[in-house]
C-alpha cells in the first residue's frame, strides 16, 4: 500500500473529521461534541494561513493528519507552536504518526519556529512514545486539569526545540510562502519512511 503526505485542503475536511470523530468519545482529546466536516473545513482554512496542516492519504482517503497552531496569543510567543496528530485505527503501528510529525517539524523549522509543544492527556502510552520518538522532552504534567467522561484528567506538556535561539529572531515565514517544491520534497521523503516501515 502506498502512502502520500501532502498539505491539507478543503476537500480533506470530511476525511479528517472521520479520523477525529471517534477520539471525541474518548479522553485522548478534551474536545466534545464531535466537529463536523464544515467545521474542519473552517479550521483547515484558518490554520493554513500561517501553519502547516498535513494529511496522510492512501487510496485517496485520509488515514491521519497533523497540524501546527498557535501556542499562546501574545506576540512574544510568535516563534512557538503547538502540534496535534490523529490517526485512523488502520494507520497505527505503520510509522505514520512519526512521519507526519517529522514532516511537520521540518517544515516548521524552515518557517523559523523555534519551539514545538505537544500536549498529551495521560496516561496515553502510544502518544507518549510518539513524542519521545520524535525528539520531544517531557516538561511537566498539569494534574486534574480537565473533566471529561466522568473523571478528572491530567495533561502532559512536551517540548521539541526546532531552531536556534537567536538574539534577534527573524519573523516566521507563513506556511503558504514556503517554496512549493521544498514542501513537496519534505512530504515525499517522510511518506517514503511510512512505506519502508510498513514492509
Amino acid at each position: 500500500m502506498a502512502y502520500l503526505i501532502r498539505p491539507a485542503g478543503a476537500l480533506d475536511a470530511a476525511g479528517c473529521a472521520d479520523v477525529y470523530g471517534p477520539y471525541t468519545r474518548t479522553v485522548v482529546t478534551f474536545e466534545a461534541p464531535e466537529p463536523d466536516a464544515a467545521e474542519f473545513a473552517r479550521r483547515i482554512e484558518d490554520i493554513t494561513r500561517r501553519y502547516p496542516w498535513l494529511v496522510c492519504v492512501s487510496e485517496g482517503r485520509p488515514l491521519g493528519y497533523a497540524y501546527a497552531h498557535r501556542f499562546r496569543e501574545r506576540a512574544a510567543y510568535d516563534w512557538d507552536t503547538e502540534l496535534s496528530v490523529y490517526l485512523a485505527p488502520e494507520a497505527t503501528g505503520l510509522g505514520a504518526g512519526t512521519a507526519l510529525y517529522g514532516a511537520l517539524c521540518e517544515l516548521l523549522t524552515a518557517q523559523g519556529f523555534v519551539n514545538a509543544y505537544g500536549t498529551v492527556a495521560v496516561p496515553n502510552p502510544p502518544s507518549e512514545r510518539l513524542h519521545e520518538k520524535c525528539g520531544f522532552t517531557h516538561l511537566f504534567t498539569m494534574r486534574r486539569t480537565g473533566w471529561k467522561l466522568g473523571r478528572w484528567l491530567d495533561l502532559a506538556y512536551y517540548l521539541r526545540p526546532l531552531g536556534e535561539y537567536a538574539a534577534a529572531p527573524a519573523p516566521v515565514t507563513p506556511f503558504p510562502e514556503l517554496d512549493a517544491e521544498y514542501v513537496r520534497g519534505v512530504c515525499e521523503k517522510w511518506a517514503a519512511a511510512i512505506r519502508e516501515a510498513g514492509k
